[in-house]
């Protein structure tokens, strides 16, 4: 039975493999597979290139990101959080996403008023452990009043959560 097969590989390569490790009556389907694809060197640099482009675009969006989560937080008031420097840049992105997301579901699309949410946002402005934010990032809109109720001390600061 034939083991070595001589691939044709479509990036233009050609390769000698060995497919004794496939049973005799799957190699010749194999091999016809192999050859409708590019070799693993073609592969894996297109592959790399793909990672390297991935990166690029993530670390641009994380950008954006963490500037529209600044601005935000400058224009509503909400302090700074307290943590590492990892973890407050992160808890920054998850407080804004996480009360941009219960606006839109409880404000505009629910029946919260505006001076309901004006009281939550206080409450939330009293929650600065990064930490906190980081573990609600995923809370459904309508359960973030009781996250808040639930905070503990330890979540808030110790100064006069009153500016």
């Amino acid at each position: 039975m034939k083991t070595i097969w001589n691939i044709d590989f479509s990036c233009g390569h050609s390769d000698a493999r060995d497919l004794s490790d496939r049973p005799a009556d799957v190699r010749a389907g194999f091999a016809r597979w192999l050859a409708e694809r590019p070799c693993s060197v073609c592969w894996r640099a297109a592959h790399q290139a793909d990672a390297a482009a991935t990166q690029q675009w993530l670390e641009a969006k994380r950008a954006d990101e963490q500037a529209a989560a600044e601005a935000w937080s400058t224009q509503y008031a909400m302090p700074p959080l307290e943590g590492t420097e990892r973890a407050v840049a992160w808890a920054v992105r998850c407080r804004h996403q996480t009360l941009a997301a219960a606006y839109t579901a409880l404000v505009i699309e629910g029946d919260t008023t505006e001076t309901a949410w004006e009281a939550m946002e206080d409450k939330a402005r009293t929650v600065t452990r990064a930490g906190w934010w980081l573990d609600q990032r995923s809370c459904e809109p309508g359960d973030l009043s009781g996250l808040l109720d639930a905070a503990t001390d330890a979540d808030r600061p110790t100064e006069n959560p009153h500016f």
